[in-house]
């Protein structure tokens, strides 16, 4: 009998170091652990990765979906395409080594401007922004399901009405599978599916130049003009003004598009078509708690270089924020160019007038 009994003794103790080994489930601090040495892989030489989804915005009546590819190379080289399938309309933005773009190649329209993006203010759907948002929160929630690690955590994007985020990871390679990002009545604002992701991807030479990806449309025409802080061109003569004004006639005026969201406090003061301009622009003043203006216009076949500023992330696309007591956050949608000034508005409530007119098509 003691015989029987030392050797199950010792089965059951060699089945308590086979289960602490690498077969066994690991806790949030061993993937935490995992996590550092894959971000630590990203930033070596050969460090990379390319992932592709949808990424769904809840913010208006009805939900928006949108098609999501996303490049990186070591050390600082990004390439996020945004296509609005409803809208058949693609975005790129990049950051090589001559600044940050914003591309929209359909339109032959380009920002260019000075940042440190995305390591000031990154977004969903980058991979070292999600490990960076695990790695930082101290409180994080950890839960091991099936073939995922899901973490709970605190959410660190521009806007303050996102407040945490849930995180899936692949219990392989660690490669995001889902996000979903709530705010603070844990209703899910913005949720990404990634359908694909993998590291140590090779590149061509050329994937993050900036002509490449504005001809990816097939039209090599490129011109660029020079704007101010407060994105008022600077330059006015274009070398293809012909073209441009050939292009603006086709696509003819596209009304006003009223915001569907505005403070508490402020109202519409007036609106105002601005007589002969080739870009049909608009102009909407508002007054009261804030003061701002909304101008809208279609713009010229051109592409604009920018002053330092700032990337914001709208969720639909990624606008750009200039100007320092006076500030003027500049987008593109649906072929619109949108652009608020303002003295005293607050960037989050630029923010959530801008995604209520993402659905507007003008009157």
């Amino acid at each position: 009998m003691r015989r029987i009994s030392w050797v199950l003794a010792m089965v059951l103790c060699i089945s308590v170091v086979l289960a602490g080994c690498g077969g066994g489930k690991k806790d949030a601090a061993a993937v935490v652990k995992d996590l550092n040495n894959v971000v630590d892989k990203l930033q070596s030489k050969e460090g990379s990765y390319q992932g592709a989804g949808t990424m769904t915005l809840y913010t208006g009546e009805n939900p928006q979906q949108y098609d999501v590819e996303v490049w990186y190379q070591n050390p600082s080289y990004y390439r996020i395409s945004l296509k609005n399938a409803q809208k058949d309309i693609t975005q790129i933005v990049l950051r090589n080594d001559d600044g940050v773009f914003v591309l929209t190649p359909s339109l032959n329209k380009s920002f260019r401007f000075q940042s440190d993006w995305p390591e000031s203010q990154g977004q969903v759907y980058l991979y070292q922004t999600l490990v960076q948002g695990i790695l930082s929160d101290n409180t994080r929630q950890f839960v091991d399901d099936k073939d995922s690690y899901v973490f709970d955590v605190a959410a660190n994007y521009h806007s303050k009405s996102l407040v945490r985020q849930k995180i899936w990871l692949n219990k392989e390679n660690y490669a995001p599978k889902q996000v979903q990002v709530s705010d603070s009545e844990a209703n899910v604002v913005v949720e990404v599916k990634f359908n694909s992701f993998a590291f140590n991807t090779k590149f061509e030479k050329d994937s993050f130049d900036m002509k490449r990806n504005m001809t990816v449309m097939g039209d090599s025409s490129l011109t660029i003009a020079e704007v101010d802080e407060f994105g008022n061109e600077i330059t006015s003569e274009l070398s293809d003004a012909p073209q441009a004004e050939q292009v603006t006639k086709e696509l003819g005026s596209f009304g006003i598009i009223d915001p569907d969201y505005l403070p508490e406090g402020v109202v519409l003061n007036d609106t105002v078509e601005i007589a002969n301009s080739k870009d049909h622009s608009v102009l909407l003043r508002y007054d009261g708690a804030y003061q701002f203006t909304l101008m809208e216009a279609r713009p010229l076949d051109r592409a604009v270089s920018l002053t330092p500023g700032e990337v914001i992330d709208l969720g639909f696309t990624v606008g750009l924020l200039t100007g320092d007591e006076q500030q003027t956050l500049t987008w593109m949608d649906n072929g619109i160019e949108f652009r608020i000034t303002s003295a005293n508005l607050p960037v989050t409530e630029m923010m959530k007038v801008a995604a209520s007119l993402s659905e507007k098509t003008g009157k």
